[in-house]
C-alpha cells in the first residue's frame, strides 16, 4: 500500500470535469484506489464517490493505492494533478 497527500490548488476544487479525468486515469489499473477527505474515504474509480466528497480549493486529500500496480497508479494521479492544475 502506498499513499500520498495532495493540496488542492484549483480555484474550483475537484469538480465534475477533473473528477472524470482522475477516474478515467485510474480505472484501467488493477489496484484498489481510494481518495480520502475529512475522514471520508471513497473509491477513486467511482465518479459519484469522488463528487460526493465536494472537495474545495485548499483541501488536503489523501490518495491510497493497494495492489500490484500501485506505484503506476500514483504516477498517473500525479500526472493528472499537474496537467489539470488540480494540486500539488
Amino acid at each position: 500500500m502506498i499513499e500520498k497527500i495532495y493540496t488542492i490548488t484549483s480555484h474550483a476544487g475537484i469538480h465534475a470535469r477533473p473528477a472524470t479525468v482522475l477516474v478515467g486515469k485510474v480505472a484501467p489499473f488493477t489496484s484498489e484506489v481510494f481518495i480520502e477527505y475529512k475522514g471520508k474515504q471513497v473509491n477513486l474509480k467511482s465518479i459519484m464517490g469522488v463528487m460526493s466528497l465536494g472537495i474545495p480549493e485548499g483541501a488536503q486529500v489523501k490518495v491510497i493505492a493497494k495492489g500490484d500496480d500501485e506505484e503506476q497508479v500514483l504516477k498517473s494521479v500525479n500526472q493528472v494533478m499537474q496537467t489539470e492544475g488540480l494540486g500539488v
